[in-house]
């Protein structure tokens, strides 16, 4: 039989102390086979020559996939698995809070539950004595809370079982910054729990975050990361706004009701009702969504303070969050890459790492992007990094397709306004509102001028166009402009594939397209040439 590949790597289980690692050698074949690669279709021996794990040596094989596969707690394996599928179902569940938050309750009938008012108006009393908010009772409450209990009972129960998971990596967070912990409520409000989550106008992750505000607190977004999905860089940056509302109006309940429509819809109803600065009193002046926010936050806190008095379970877990640690990555990676080597699946690593858009984690100069995996994997992990990443660069070598370019994207773009534009058609295409472009120019009225230059925070990424890069023989140079000649076959979308940094949206707007048909010999514009 010829000598197999033998490789260094070290599994762990659970925790650092419970596997001990000598100085790694890597013995090379006498063949000369590299000892990074790893071939597909036969068994690979993996000898860990030096590692051990409660005293005894340890070897395994790569199966005929290629994958390793090695050694996990089954108990800790089936706790993870169980997690991961309730974190996964809670996905369809953010369009039904969102309908909930913006029904209109004024003319609910009082549901039929075992709560009567005199009962519920004690328990809203005894919860108001130990938080900073203005619990009081009142007839919308009352019915927020009904309803919750009877057309969201399934909800509300499925919320309670995944808080565990998430509750823990929140309370961290707001502790830091002195945030009362309550607002760990909130995220069932904004996203019922899914870090995927992202509203209808564009705002993204447990917290909500839209694309300038997520920026302006520290949230990176490029091709490859949206740390808006970041459970804890969303909850920390949630934070500092929430604290620089409270800081504003200081009160929680308006702090709450600005985090929801801004600041400026929260002082406008202020205005309108007079003066007053209860978020009651001024409840009739906010928007339709504002006016159910705060009762669907304050139900949701009800809920589960009185989870047991309703027959709702918590349906403990044995182990209530993964047990998880993270690394920094030294190199790029695939989420691919790492379900191989590390013996995860696929679906695990986007549960944990779902800040990273392409399932692949860069390795950018000045930017630190971590990998986080359970306790059982992170030893395997950092103890045969220089393996890994041989194996990795290794593999991507051979890959005849390169991975997408890293592109930042830029918070703030100057627009200037061409012929035909009007202020409706900007704010579409960049996903912003009119009123806001008015608001960051100091526009009094819709009136545009060719030639004049906008300031706009897109809702979306938008690629700059200095990052347009020629890399196809069909572009040639006119009066210095880049430009594509259109061949047969062309489409916008093909023709953006060949140009890092140039999307289909670009290639509209720098050319004055409307449709999708080329016509085979026209010269399109890779940049705009006005600016």
């Amino acid at each position: 039989m010829s000598q197999k590949l033998k490789l260094v790597v070290c599994a762990a289980l659970l925790s650092a102390t419970h596997f001990v690692v000598a100085q790694q050698e890597v013995s090379r074949p006498a063949n000369g086979q590299d000892s990074t690669s790893l071939a597909k279709g036969e068994a690979t021996k993996i000898q860990l020559s030096n590692a051990k794990i409660d005293g005894e040596p340890i070897a395994m094989e790569a199966n005929t996939n290629g994958n390793f596969e090695l050694a996990d707690l089954e108990e800790a394996r089936r706790y993870d698995s169980l997690w991961l599928k309730e974190l996964h179902s809670n996905a369809e569940l953010f369009s039904d809070m969102v309908l909930e938050i913006q029904r209109d309750t004024a003319n609910d009938s009082i549901f039929e539950i075992d709560l009567p008012t005199d009962t519920l108006k004690a328990r809203l009393a005894r919860m108001n004595e130990k938080t900073p908010f203005n619990i009081t009772y009142n007839p919308s409450l009352e019915s927020v809370i009904k309803s919750f209990l009877t057309r969201r009972r399934d909800l509300m129960q499925r919320m309670i079982t995944s808080s565990q998971f998430y509750f823990p990596l929140f309370e961290q967070e707001l502790d830091n910054q002195n945030i009362p912990l309550e607002i760990k409520y909130l995220a069932i409000v904004e996203s019922a729990l899914n870090p995927k989550a992202r509203s209808r106008v564009g705002a993204k992750g447990l917290w909500q975050f839209m694309y300038s505000t997520g920026k302006m607190y520290g949230l990176d977004v490029s091709s490859y990361v949206d740390e808006r999905h970041d459970p804890i860089m969303a909850t920390k940056a949630a934070s500092k706004y929430l604290a620089k509302l409270y800081e504003i109006f200081n009160d929680w309940d308006l702090a709450l009701a600005a985090y929801n429509s801004g600041p400026g819809n929260v002082n406008k109803a202020i205005r309108r009702s007079g003066g007053y600065e209860n978020y009651w009193n001024i409840r009739p002046f906010l928007p339709r969504e504002t006016a159910g926010y705060l009762p669907a936050f304050l139900a949701t806190m009800y809920i589960f303070e009185y989870a047991e008095e309703h027959g709702l379970q918590y349906k403990k877990a044995d182990r209530p969050y993964f047990e998880t640690d993270t690394v920094h990555v030294k190199h790029l990676i695939t989420f691919d890459q790492i379900s191989k080597l590390v013996d995860i699946s696929t679906e695990e690593l986007e549960m944990l790492n779902p800040a990273y858009k392409l399932n692949i984690i860069p390795k950018v100069k000045g930017k630190d992007y971590a990998l986080r995996l359970p306790k059982s994997k992170i030893g395997k992990f950092v103890s045969n990094e220089e393996q890994i990443y041989a194996y990795v660069k290794k593999e991507l070598d051979s890959v005849e397709k390169p991975l997408p370019q890293m592109i930042a994207a830029n918070d703030q773009v100057r627009y200037k306004v061409k012929s035909g534009d009007y202020l409706g058609k900007i704010a579409e295409r960049y996903g912003v509102g009119v009123s806001e472009i008015k608001r960051w120019n100091g526009l009094r009225s819709n009136n545009l001028r060719i030639g004049q230059r906008l300031t706009i925070f897109p809702r979306k990424p938008y690629i700059a166009s200095n990052s347009t890069k020629s890399s196809s023989n069909s572009s040639t140079a006119v009066n210095g402009t880049k430009v594509h000649t259109v061949q047969q076959g062309d489409s916008l979308w093909t023709i953006s594939k060949k140009y890092p940094g140039v999307s289909v949206e670009n290639l509209r707007e720098w050319n004055g397209l409307s449709g999708n048909n080329l016509k085979p010999g026209t010269k399109l514009k890779l940049c705009d040439c006005s600016s």
